[in-house]
């Protein structure tokens, strides 16, 4: 029966690109059909039970497949798998992958709202499970010199990661509007490489705040390095014991970090944001988001991935903040970039194939590279994006127009 019930799911979802499917007892079965732009793929299953096991859960079920090596694909191209199932049915015209049944999306929903009640405590645990494993592995596959988690700028074809980063840095910065003597706060600093390029090229200090123990040290260090320590600082603390201390900084910056927050804090966080900024403050919110309304973790990357997180929707983010007066004063979307730099890590990552697995293990490493091929796909294909959302206090603190964060971004240094 699981085999019938697979092949009328590969049947529906796989019609442009091919996709070969061969099982233990040797049969093999072919879906869809060449078209240029479309991948085809190869795949085989080594253990019987393993399409019951992807049925029950598809996402979930085709990674622990695939982590256990009950699922391989020819030439180990995952990528190229999750890239066609999910090509076939891409979420700007209409397309879902109808993974769930409707009781497990409300369950998954309800899940989601109970991860997000993410007190102090267990946010530093669910810190601690993604980006305390160990500074080697991202030094294997983020850019060098800024070591950013989070998704880069591509203003020009044919940039390398390193300089599409540096631009996103500039970018970020533009928007800030950044005068000198300024104090700054970095949410959600990661190894210090927005904090370090604002403390050399803006003339502000810098306070960059984490919950990951490796990621500090690393800060620190680099801080160092790169000579800017006496401006550039960085502390373990959660953003809401900082404004609880009654701090003020004139800017604040958050990278990559909302994601962790969860739906049932957001609130909570731009309470804590309004408090930690003057009437004359500036915000910029760096955040992967969702194209659609609200949504659920999925079960991949609430187990394996990022515990504890949750992709916002841009109506429920906006809508969060506006409770507390921070006036949304700009918004935009990345939309291709963050697949544009998923696919460099994941070039990296099997580059570095080896090194990986022996730092970890082979288990991790496919699991691994299944997150960056999915995210990969749901940014090119699904209803994943990057916005980029500036916040201010006051409507008359900003000018009117835009012109300024052009003129900024092209003084900083960008490549």
């Amino acid at each position: 029966m699981a085999m019938g019930i697979l092949d009328r799911f590969l049947e529906r979802g796989v019609r442009s690109g091919t996709l070969e499917l061969t099982r233990p007892d040797g049969s093999v079965k072919r879906f869809g059909k060449p078209v240029a732009g479309y991948p085809d793929v190869r795949i085989r299953f080594a253990d019987a039970k393993a399409e019951r096991q992807i049925l029950t859960d598809p996402r979930l079920g085709a990674a622990e497949t695939y982590m256990d090596g009950k699922l391989t694909v020819e030439n180990d191209d995952i990528m190229g798998l999750v890239e066609l199932l999910r090509a076939n049915s891409r979420w700007d015209k209409g397309g879902e992958l109808h993974e769930q049944s409707a009781l497990k999306k409300v369950t998954g929903k309800l899940v989601t709202l109970v991860d997000g009640i993410n007190k102090a405590t267990s946010a530093k645990k669910n810190i601690a499970h993604h980006y305390d494993i160990g500074n080697e592995l991202y030094n294997l596959f983020l850019d060098i010199e800024h070591m950013q988690y989070s998704c880069a700028y591509w203003p020009e074809e044919n940039m390398t990661l390193e300089q599409a980063q540096t631009a996103k840095l500039a970018h970020i910065a533009a928007k800030l509007a950044l005068a000198p003597g300024q104090r700054v706060l970095d949410i959600g600093c990661g190894w210090g490489g927005m904090a370090i390029y604002l403390a050399k090229n803006a003339d502000v200090s810098v306070l960059g705040i984490t919950l990951s123990e490796e990621q500090l040290a690393l800060a620190r260090e680099r801080a160092q390095q790169a000579g800017v320590a006496d401006k550039c600082t960085f502390e373990l603390v959660d953003y809401r014991d900082l404004a609880a201390r009654g701090e003020k900084f004139d800017r604040i910056v958050s990278v990559g970090m909302f994601e962790h927050v969860g739906q049932a804090q957001f609130a909570q966080f731009f309470k804590a944001c309004g408090t930690l900024l003057p009437d004359d403050g500036v915000m910029l919110l760096h955040t992967i988001g969702r194209m659609g309304g609200p949504g659920a973790t999925d079960a991949f990357t609430r187990k394996y991935i990022f515990p504890g997180g949750y992709i916002p929707a841009l109506s429920e983010t906006v809508a969060a903040s506006e409770k507390f007066r921070i006036i949304a004063t700009d918004v935009e979307n990345l939309r291709l970039h963050y697949a544009l730099t998923l696919r460099e890590w994941y070039k990296r990552c099997v580059a570095n194939r080896e090194a990986i697995i022996s730092m970890m293990d082979e288990r991790f490493y496919r699991m691994w590279i299944f997150y960056l091929s999915g995210a990969t796909a749901a940014f090119e294909s699904g209803g994943m994006c990057n916005y980029q959302i500036q916040y201010a206090r006051n409507r008359g603190t900003l000018p009117i127009t835009r012109d300024y964060m052009g003129k900024a971004e092209a003084a900083l240094p960008n490549r």
